[in-house]
């Protein structure tokens, strides 16, 4: 049993150090910065100008429609490399099982296509 706990020796010697660091990084700053806030470094700073919008203003929803397809076709190209790199191992049904996969992400992209989605008017 103390060979198998010596194992995990390095592991936690890892984690303490990385702990340790850690609150060092947090507890530095408070003690070395200087703060000397004033107004105008407090104030709101939006590109050079002072904000001339509500900060809670709704977002046009084409936002997060182009945001899903970026998440869904990054998740496609992750999927992808590891298939690729294995298809000369797994043989045709990883193939189809993979062609399958992209006509539903294919049918997907040509209904938001249809939708309007992409369209930037």
């Amino acid at each position: 049993m103390n060979q198998l706990l010596l194992e995990y020796l390095p592991i936690l010697i890892f984690i303490g150090v990385a702990g340790a660091l850690s609150l060092v990084f947090l507890i530095v700053p408070f003690v070395i910065a200087p703060s000397n806030p004033d107004p105008e470094k407090l104030s709101a700073y939006e590109c050079g100008f002072n904000p001339f919008g509500d900060s809670r203003m709704k977002f046009d929803v084409r936002f997060y429609l182009v945001t899903l397809l970026f998440i869904i076709f990054d998740l496609e190209v992750a999927f992808l490399f590891p298939w690729a790199v294995t298809l000369s191992k797994t043989g045709a049904y990883a193939f189809w099982s993979m062609m399958v996969f992209l006509g539903v992400l294919t049918i997907g992209f040509i209904y938001e296509w249809r939708k309007g989605a992409l369209e930037w008017e």
